[in-house]
């Protein structure tokens, strides 16, 4: 019975041996040298080179080389060695398997947000919003009124909160207020939405951030009174000022990626930055097509082909 163990444990020995193995000393300092200067990696970061392993393809081994920045940042690159050394190969393998864009969609909660187009359409652009933000307000003003007229039957478009809080000090207060619009009326959210990105100076005009909440917060109670709105529910809303939903709409965004606003999923296709909307169109009539939903008609002279592509940050 111990012979027995033994040769068992000799024989898993040898299996892990021919499993992974090091590569030569020559080898590894080869790897190290071409790694370092064909990616111009500074002194500092450490290039290690993990053990050889079976891989995939015939005539290369699996190699992971870790790039160390001193503990700051540490990551781990896969490459396929050839058996005779002589060749190094950057490789990703990609799961075909699974919708990349879906798997992103599947991340964003949209229930109980205020929608703007067709709430069933089987396109839904979600755009990540901040309303001190300039470049927001040139992206709404793109969205609204111009492209709903085109694409309201067939998208749906939502916004969720992203204030960049550390430079827009008023961004986070006007998202508590025009949540607690949409907690009783869709339309009067996007009333406040639309005006404010319209108006931004109005507010950024009162130096005195006490004084800006002000404003919004009278503009808020207007709104609630246009839409006859619960006065007393709305007030308790603005006054308690709970920034809990803001706050993990942004943890949800953090998740996804986003560090910059305006940033919106189409689809689960992330668009960067606020595009003129021929560029928009394009984005839109790609993800219509792609869901089987015609293309809406274009004004004379903005039609956009349907393989144009979002432009980055």
């Amino acid at each position: 019975m111990t012979a027995l163990r033994r040769s068992i444990l000799l024989l898993l020995m040898i299996c892990l041996g021919c499993a992974a193995q090091s590569a030569a000393p020559d080898v590894a300092q080869r790897i190290e040298r071409k790694v370092r200067a064909f990616y111009s990696l500074p002194t500092q970061v450490k290039v290690s080179v993990g053990a050889l392993k079976a891989s995939e393809f015939p005539n290369y081994d699996s190699v992971t080389i870790t790039l160390d920045n001193g503990g700051r940042e540490k990551k781990e690159v896969e490459f396929l060695l050839s058996k005779d050394g002589k060749t190094l190969v950057r490789w990703t393998k990609l799961d075909l398997s699974k919708d990349p864009y879906a798997e992103t969609m599947s991340k964003i909660d949209t229930s109980g947000r205020p929608v703007r187009g067709n709430k069933d359409a089987k396109v839904v652009a979600v755009n990540y919003d901040d309303f001190q933000c300039p470049y927001c307000s040139h992206m709404h003003s793109t969205l609204f009124p111009e492209l709903l007229k085109e694409y309201g039957d067939r998208v749906a478009f939502v916004y969720k909160d992203f204030p960049l809080s550390e430079i827009h000090p008023w961004a986070t207060h006007a998202a508590v207020d025009a949540n607690c619009l949409a907690a009783q009326n869709n339309d009067a959210y996007w009333e406040f939405a639309d005006y404010i990105h319209a108006n931004q100076k109005d507010v950024n005009a009162e130096k005195d951030h006490e004084k800006q909440f002000g404003i919004i917060d009278n503009l808020t109670l207007l709104q609630g009174q246009k839409h006859n709105l619960n006065t007393s529910k709305l007030q308790a809303c603005v006054k308690a000022q709970n920034d809990s939903a803001v706050k993990a709409s942004v943890k949800e965004g953090e998740s996804l990626g986003i560090s910059a606003t305006p940033t919106m999923f189409i689809n689960g296709q992330e668009v960067d930055g606020a595009l003129p909307a021929s560029e928009l169109r394009g984005i839109l009539d790609h993800a219509l097509q792609q869901a089987g939903v015609p293309a809406p008609a274009h004004p004379q002279g903005a039609a956009s082909p349907v393989e144009s592509k979002p432009s980055g940050k």
